[in-house]
């Protein structure tokens, strides 16, 4: 299956109080949009990187281009009508959807979420993590979902049949992880501290 992997790297980030935009913020020695696309560059089941990036990000489709990525710039209307607009535009297939903001996530991960994809026989898939994580953690969270009775947050990561786009409704398959560094989304700069300190070897974060 040839998946394209679809970076949405065009939000405001007015939450990080910084002039400089989210996906260039540096996290570590690299910028966070770095990590993701180091991550997706690894990961097998990867065919295609595409970054969407929106009127607020022009310093990071500069920056993609660079990277001689191909890039569409999108409405900056929010994650899922962005994502929805460019798999629409570009008339994809299969679509994985990533924040630039996931600086921990791991080559493993997007194909482990890439393959549960393909085995679990349903046109949509999004990624969920227990809200325990991010209160452990002291992460900031935008949504809270009741799955099997338990409080899930997004991840971030969402895998789609494009094909199926315009679609009321699709039937949808939650992969809940448990994976601490999975649920690291930067959107302050207590997050990115966060991130940071999870970075290094052995780390642990109290």
């Amino acid at each position: 299956m040839g998946v394209t992997a679809l970076v949405m790297a065009g939000g405001k980030g007015m939450r990080m109080k910084t002039k400089e935009e989210k996906p260039l913020l540096k996290v570590g020695s690299e910028r966070m949009i770095e990590h993701v696309l180091n991550a997706l560059k690894g990961a097998q089941k990867v065919e295609e990187i595409i970054v969407a990036v929106s009127k607020h990000t022009p310093h990071t489709a500069t920056f993609a281009r660079k990277l001689s990525l191909k890039v569409l710039r999108t409405p900056g209307k929010g994650f899922c009508l962005d994502a929805a607009y460019a798999i629409k535009k570009l008339k994809l297939g299969t679509v994985l959807t990533i924040c630039a903001d996931l600086p921990l996530i791991t080559s493993e991960f997007v194909d482990k979420v890439i393959t549960h994809y393909e085995q679990c026989n349903k046109p949509a898939l999004t990624v969920m993590a227990p809200l325990e994580i991010y209160e452990k953690l002291r992460l900031s969270t935008d949504y809270v979902f009741k799955i099997e009775g338990k409080n899930m947050v997004p991840a971030g990561v969402n895998v789609i049949d494009g094909k199926r786009i315009n679609e009321k409704e699709l039937e949808e398959e939650t992969l809940i992880i448990d994976d601490e560094r999975v649920a690291v989304n930067v959107n302050t700069l207590k997050d990115r501290r966060v991130a940071e300190l999870m970075l290094q070897p052995m780390a642990k974060v109290d």
